[in-house]
């Protein structure tokens, strides 16, 4: 709760942009806004999607506004980010426009802010291969797209999502680009048998998938779905060293870790060089 944090908030609430660490009530904001870093959420406040773990707004959401990508890139250069994490709430009303903006977000940034590497965290775009086309083509440095659970328990955690979809963007993606880094995310505690989630890793391994991020899941609210268990701190690092041997460049496995959680360090530890502020 330090100047940083608040000299953030305040940016934000000027430009009119959206954070996941606050949509999503993370339990890092305090730690990463103290470092000077956030990660962005486009295309509105409001999802298409009713996902059973998730705390951002569902509902009917405003049309596109094409000029956020912009007010993003400008935050961007004004906090001086050497690595910046974009994502979005789903759009399922504006497959291709949602992304545009994701391809407008990394041209803006290397326009405004010259040598600052960009990670997306996208939505499953329905599968759709032109628009996932788009946002590879714009070559960010890092492309994520979160995993979540295990196929068991995808009706009740990822509404509208298919374990397939997901597995296959990120095949598609390597396709288009071998040369892309890719991420993908796992939240436990959720139900699932550790079986489970070891074949998860597996399947991400085949696909490609360099760095996996493992963390518990916290109940947003009485609304969220509960959480089954804790996870101890040694079954985390038995993820961790089982994912290794699968193959991934890197693994983030504890009890905080998110997605974008210390993302600049897994971008280094997956060969994407950069520094960050």
């Amino acid at each position: 709760m330090g100047d940083n944090y608040h000299d953030l908030r305040k940016l934000a609430r000027s430009l009119n942009l959206h954070t996941v660490c606050e949509s999503a009530q993370c339990p890092n904001i305090g730690e990463c806004w103290h470092h000077r870093t956030a990660t962005f959420m486009m295309l509105g406040n409001t999802c298409t999607r009713r996902c059973g773990f998730c705390a951002v707004p569902k509902g009917r959401p405003e049309p596109i506004d094409f000029d956020e990508p912009c007010r993003v890139a400008e935050a961007v250069a004004a906090l001086g980010l050497k690595f910046a994490v974009i994502t979005s709430v789903n759009r399922d009303d504006d497959l291709l426009g949602g992304a545009r903006a994701f391809v407008m977000v990394i041209e803006q940034i290397r326009r405004r802010a010259p040598g600052c590497q960009v990670e997306v965290l996208i939505p499953d775009f329905q599968g759709s291969e032109e628009a996932i086309r788009m946002v590879v083509e714009a070559r960010p440095e890092i492309l994520n797209h979160n995993t979540e659970s295990v196929p068991r328990l995808y009706r009740a955690v990822r509404s509208g999502a298919r374990y397939e979809r997901t597995l296959r963007l990120l095949q598609f993606a390597k396709e288009i680009n071998p040369a892309t880094v890719t991420k993908s995310g796992v939240m436990v505690g959720l139900g699932e048998e550790m079986s489970e989630l070891l074949q998860v890793y597996r399947d991400l391994a085949a696909v490609g998938v360099d760095v996996l991020t493992i963390g518990q899941y916290l109940r947003p609210s009485k609304d969220h779905l509960p959480i089954a268990r804790y996870y101890r701190p040694e079954e985390f690092a038995l993820m961790k060293q089982e994912a290794l041997r699968m193959g991934f460049r890197h693994v983030e496995s504890g009890p905080l870790v998110r997605s974008s959680y210390h993302a600049h360090e897994q971008a280094d530890a997956s060969s994407v060089q950069q520094q960050v502020m």
